[in-house]
């Protein structure tokens, strides 16, 4: 006769087959694995923000709010005013999302509907290189070549013709706003392209073949289907190439000029947070030029929450919008 297992033996027992018909089901532990990886993104965002934060005192005791507003920038007097920076950093970026949405988006509908098979594959695949190029050749590219051969003869056109316009106001020179821009809108080229083509391949067919099965042309079905229906991925990807024009640091800094000129001409040389942080931090020769710094850093790091923050929140409208409001 078999003598009846302790109490104990069978409490342990029985909690480690609850433990492994926890573990076996696997939704619990995915759930918490994913739940500890966004935690953990957040808490990295709070650390880095905090940091800048802490280590930019001095010129916010200084200046305040005028740290902002004024355009002075001046580390022999001990003097610092960011507003050439924010405004070069926020112009370039959106004059580079201006330039490479429209292309971005016409390539990305090239690849998805209308290139033939023998060259989606090696064009798609190009883009994708393109996107692995360091900034520092682009930086070489935009330099020696770019600014030489298109940036200039397109500045002398746009001075001739729209000299009346601040905008295109001379002299022409080679590093510029406009050189910046155009480099930053060719980076992020790659990136709204590849995230664009893979949002149209995603939508089922039959959405476009309905279209079709109605009588629409292949210009109708694109213009009225597909756009539309991958418009928040769309955003998507738009949010992706903004952060990279942003942040980006080296080859803004070899083609935008390094002037901090308050001008509107985007002729003209510029500066961006970015770049100002490259080329300065390592010659900061007191504390408060180092916290200077830092402050700027964290003014881009606002800002580029900020700019996300919105984005994400058009893409939950749109998306809101075409999926009835249950989004």
């Amino acid at each position: 006769m078999q003598s009846p297992r302790p109490s104990g033996l069978k409490s342990l027992g029985s909690t480690t087959g609850r433990f492994r018909r926890w573990w076996n089901h696997g939704d619990l532990p995915f759930r918490a694995a994913i739940a500890l990886a966004g935690i953990l993104v957040l808490v990295i965002v709070l650390a880095i923000g905090r940091e800048l934060w802490a280590h930019s005192i001095l010129p916010r005791e200084k200046f305040g709010l005028a740290f902002l507003t004024t355009s002075t920038w001046d580390p022999v007097r001990q003097q610092f005013g960011a507003l050439p920076f924010i405004i070069g950093t926020i112009e370039t970026s959106v004059l580079a999302l201006i330039m490479a949405i429209p292309a971005g988006i016409g390539v990305a509908i090239f690849l998805a509907e209308l290139a033939p098979d023998w060259l989606r594959a090696p064009l798609g695949t190009l883009i994708e290189l393109l996107a692995a190029v360091p900034s520092v050749v682009f930086g070489l590219w935009g330099l020696f070549v770019f600014i030489p051969d298109v940036v200039k003869p397109l500045g002398n056109t746009l001075h001739s013709a729209f000299s009346f316009v601040p905008l295109f106001d001379g002299p022409v020179y080679g590093p510029s706003r406009l050189a910046a821009s155009m480099i930053l809108a060719i980076m992020i080229l790659p990136t709204i392209t590849a995230v664009t083509r893979d949002v149209f391949l995603a939508l089922p067919r039959t959405q476009s073949e309905a279209a079709f099965a109605l009588g629409a042309t292949r210009w109708e079905m694109i213009a009225r289907v597909l756009v539309p229906q991958s418009l928040s991925g769309i955003l998507g990807a738009v949010i992706l190439g903004l952060g990279r024009a942003l942040g980006e640091t080296i080859a803004v800094t070899m083609v935008i000029g390094n002037n901090p000129d308050l001008s509107a001409s985007l002729l003209h040389p510029g500066y961006t947070m970015a770049s100002l942080i490259a080329n300065e931090f390592s010659e900061a020769t007191n504390e408060t030029y180092v916290q200077a710094l830092i402050e700027i850093g964290l003014v881009l790091f606002v800002i580029t929450l900020l700019l996300n923050m919105i984005a994400r929140l058009l893409v939950w409208r749109v998306a809101r919008r075409f999926t009835g409001g249950t989004a």
